[in-house]
């Protein structure tokens, strides 16, 4: 990865001074996951360039770590050339003091506005040509944005989320170093360290000064604080932002379903049982296919019982809260062999679901449309066919119960059904009759005499 930077400001090359690096020699500084280097590609009075090139060390990277998404996605990746969180902690090593406004032999030009250029030949946005735009230019700077293609030689591909940047403005140099350290990881939102709470302070203290004033600045938080709404929250109070409705509606949890089941702690029980039941039956190997955030899959690994864990989920943002529940980069290798997290779907045919002793589906099925039953039926039962299948859902008639449930609302905005005892009963006995699959039925939560639990569970067993 590279990061060009250029002034025309007379003389040019006191770049060198505001740098702390001599245009005359190349210098080269070991960071933990590779080299950078600073070079000087042109240098006189009237321009002056200084180049830093991270050289990132690909098998340095992922030496003693697990393999969440496969053995060749460490190794074949955009890590090396991406502007990132790599080259953010490449410039606050490399350019500290230029970085804090210090310069020993040009102290008074450190505090003064130059003209300058900033170019980033690699850049991923997933908001494309606009949020560069709408990150940026409020800034000062202007923005001169070339999308690069998926792959040159068959251009019919399309674009990708990679773009070339150049930006331009007048500026302390400090201010651009500074921007740049917070807007790239944010914009890449793929850190390559552990987020905690001191990164709340390391943000506030290189992007205090622009960031309250910034109009993208929540959306700036979620990026590099990698969407941790308590991290978040905090950033948007200290900067005197307050806490935004939308992320007040993501701690939510799972939208009206979480509220209306919080005040019976059903999501505890719910998991206390399919926890329960696994150990129950001898499972050693267990499949989450749509494990969300990891709630079942943080009890289970508090079980040694369980010797081989994956989360499968299709929602990546859900498994990055998932790694953060997990705590994965700080979980001891001991630990870490144990679990896995993998992006993928439950109506699709995935290799990677075979060999567990048990799939469990908990509140799943009622998110899939109907027609689209019979693809996750022969995905789990045909192709997986795992020993045991657990399988939870809600139970419409308890809706009844619920004070704040209008009538013929289903308990989540993303259900497509919500079946009766009687239809996830009949829906179940078919499935194991198909495939030589025994069913029994359990029930979760408290009991309605009238209408039964608020959750149903099938124990599906070879």
């Amino acid at each position: 990865m590279l990061l060009k930077l250029t002034t025309t400001h007379q003389p040019a090359t006191d770049l060198g001074y505001l740098l702390s690096k001599h245009p005359g020699r190349t210098q080269s500084v070991s960071l933990s996951f590779g080299t950078a280097h600073v070079f000087y590609p042109e240098a006189s009075d009237q321009r002056c360039s200084a180049v830093l090139l991270v050289d990132v060390d690909p098998v340095g990277l992922v030496r003693g770590k697990g393999e969440s998404d496969g053995p060749l996605a460490q190794y074949v990746n955009d890590r090396p050339y991406v502007a990132s969180s790599f080259l953010a902690v490449a410039i606050a090593q490399v350019f500290s003091s230029a970085m804090a406004g210090r310069s020993r032999d040009r102290a008074d030009l450190a505090m003064q506005a130059i003209d300058l250029e900033i170019e980033l030949p690699v850049v991923r946005s997933r908001g494309g040509e606009t949020q560069l735009q709408h990150w940026f230019e409020p800034l000062g700077y202007r923005c001169e944005i070339s999308a690069l293609p998926l792959d040159e030689t068959f251009p019919e591909w399309g674009e990708s989320r990679y773009f070339r940047l150049r930006l331009t403005g007048r500026l302390r140099l400090a201010d651009a170093l500074t921007h740049l350290y917070v807007l790239l990881p944010a914009l890449d939102g793929e850190k390559h360290y552990f987020i905690g709470s001191a990164e709340v302070d390391k943000l506030l203290d290189k992007g205090g000064d622009w960031l309250a004033a910034h109009p993208q600045r929540e959306a700036i938080l979620r990026g590099y604080l990698k969407r941790r709404l308590s991290l978040v929250e905090d950033a948007l109070q200290r900067l005197g932002s307050g806490a935004v409705d939308d992320l007040a509606d993501e701690r939510a949890d799972g939208g009206d379903e979480g509220e209306l089941e919080r005040t019976i702690s059903l999501a505890e029980q719910r998991m206390a049982t399919v926890e329960s039941t696994l150990s129950q039956l001898n499972v050693r190997s267990v499949l989450d296919l749509g494990c969300g955030e990891g709630k079942l899959l943080r009890m289970l690994m508090k079980n040694r019982r369980f010797e081989r864990i994956l989360g499968m989920d299709v929602s990546k943002l859900a498994l990055e809260r998932a790694a953060e529940r997990l705590d994965l980069d700080r979980m001891p290798s001991s630990q870490r062999t144990r679990i896995n997290l993998a992006q993928g779907g439950c109506t699709y045919r995935d290799a990677r679901m075979r060999g567990f002793d048990a799939i469990c589906l908990v509140e799943v099925v009622e998110h899939i449309d109907v027609s689209r039953l019979a693809a996750l039926e022969s995905v789990v039962f045909a192709d997986a066919r795992p020993e045991v299948v657990l399988v939870t859902t809600p139970n419409r008639e308890y809706n009844a119960c619920f004070a704040g449930l209008p009538a013929a609302r289903f308990r989540h905005r993303d259900h497509r059904f919500e079946w009766t005892r009687a239809e996830f009963a009949d829906w179940a006995a078919q499935v194991a009759e198909r495939h030589g699959y025994q069913v029994r039925f359990e029930g979760i939560g408290p009991v309605d005499p009238s209408f039964g639990t608020p959750t149903q569970m099938a124990v599906f067993t070879q």
